[in-house]
């Protein structure tokens, strides 16, 4: 299918992109973070120093930081109290220790396999709590490409051998926030997560900032930044390289609202995805300002029968595929073809201003003709030669065939 051209643009696609870019974002008023004041400043011993670092958290006043100042540090889990941030200094490492033994949560199951992947405790824990952070330019590295203490084989080893297996690896995330406010990630390079890199739930006011986020393509389930059931949530600046999901919104646990995803940077992953849980539904997103280079897709809305909800008032605007996307739009209610009851619906999304600069296949798969994919595209700009597969769909817009790698590819953003 060629581009559709003939798509009828809405008189009032401007006015209602107007509408969208003030109400679908994060309604916090967000400004580029500040490191703050240090309450102890440690040294790296050369051995383990998880008793050292937890207790400068337990003891460092609200408002301030622990700095980890000089040396590479081996940890085993931290937990970061409410009100107070870890401040990873530029040229400090912090290594996650390796011993799935330090991450369980009490049944032997970390570092092994199972029906449910819920074995291990997070290496950096912020739960029920208020105003803490993760700041610096240093490094935290989770080490999933060395192998387990006690083990043959790596954390990322072993999720290779679930995938095989159709079961899941107990492995511990590198960040997890649970049931929180006002929480900021500010500069730090997270990298080799065994699992998932940063994941949050049920947080209200999330800010994710200059972060550097790294794993090979082939390290599977290791997604950037996902947040799940949470609102106020701004991810920007950040330059995001992984083995899944990059940006990853979802809404298990509760609605998923008022989001920003802006002036990012997403290099090999899968792209910036909603769903595949959206059963409390998500809403309220803002996307700006993208680049994908290498990422298997570009924007991704996904859901199913058996996990859907609403996925609805979804902008995005000024986005640059610049190569080796597979799919740069991929909207689809039937993903993996898992069924149940929970009927999803997927409407008012716009995509205002994209450059793809490569071939790539343009899906939008909906659930019914009752039940269709509603999306309106303005100055979508792709290349000779791309492919439409559409069912089950209501698009309207324009799309002109004219992009290419010596054109301006419409981006702005300051990475």
């Amino acid at each position: 299918m060629q581009p559709p051209h003939q798509f009828v643009l809405l008189l009032l696609y401007s006015m209602l992109a107007l509408v969208g870019f003030v109400t679908a974002q994060d309604l916090r008023n967000v400004l580029e973070p500040k490191n703050p004041q240090t309450c102890a400043s440690l040294t790296a011993s050369g051995s383990e120093d998880t008793r050292t670092i937890q207790k400068a958290l337990d003891s460092c006043a609200k408002g301030k930081a622990v700095a980890l100042s000089s040396g590479v540090f081996h940890s085993g889990p931290l937990v970061v109290p409410s009100g107070v941030s870890l401040l990873v200094d530029a040229g400090v490492t912090l290594k996650a220790l390796t011993d799935p033994a330090l991450y369980d949560l009490g049944s032997n199951k970390c570092g092994t396999l199972d029906e449910y992947g819920l074995g291990c405790t997070a290496f950096i824990t912020i739960a029920k709590a208020s105003g803490s952070g993760i700041y610096g330019k240093g490094t935290i590295d989770g080490q999933g490409d060395v192998v387990m203490t006690g083990k043959n084989q790596t954390w990322w080893e072993l999720s290779q051998e679930a995938l095989l297996l159709g079961v899941f690896q107990n492995n511990p995330r590198l960040i997890q926030i649970n049931d929180s406010t006002d929480i900021t990630l500010y500069e730090v390079t997270l990298k080799n997560s065994p699992r998932f890199t940063v994941y949050i739930t049920n947080t209200n006011g999330l800010t994710a900032w200059g972060l550097t986020i790294l794993a090979p393509a082939s390290a599977r389930n290791t997604d950037g930044i996902d947040p799940v059931g949470s609102q106020n949530v701004t991810i920007a600046h950040c330059h995001v390289s992984i083995g899944d999901d990059n940006v990853g919104i979802s809404a298990v646990t509760a609605p998923a609202r008022h989001i920003s995803v802006v002036h990012n940077h997403f290099d090999h992953g899968n792209g910036l995805s909603i769903g595949s849980g959206t059963d409390h539904g998500v809403s309220d997103v803002f996307v700006s300002g993208v680049t994908f280079n290498g990422s298997k897709n570009g924007v991704h809305i996904k859901t199913n029968t058996y996990r859907g909800g609403a996925v609805t008032r979804v902008s995005y605007e000024n986005l640059c595929v610049c190569g080796g996307v597979k799919n740069p739009i991929f909207m689809e209610m039937v993903y993996r073809h898992q069924n149940g009851t929970r009927v999803p619906k997927v409407n008012d999304i716009s995509i205002d201003n994209m450059w793809v600069l490569t071939q790539g296949e343009y899906k939008f798969i909906g659930l019914s003709q009752s039940n269709q994919v509603t999306v309106k595209l303005n100055d979508i700009h792709v290349t000779k030669g791309s492919q439409w597969i559409t069912r089950f769909a209501n698009i309207s817009g324009t799309v002109l065939d004219d992009a290419s790698k010596e054109k301006y590819c419409g981006y702005t953003g300051n990475i």
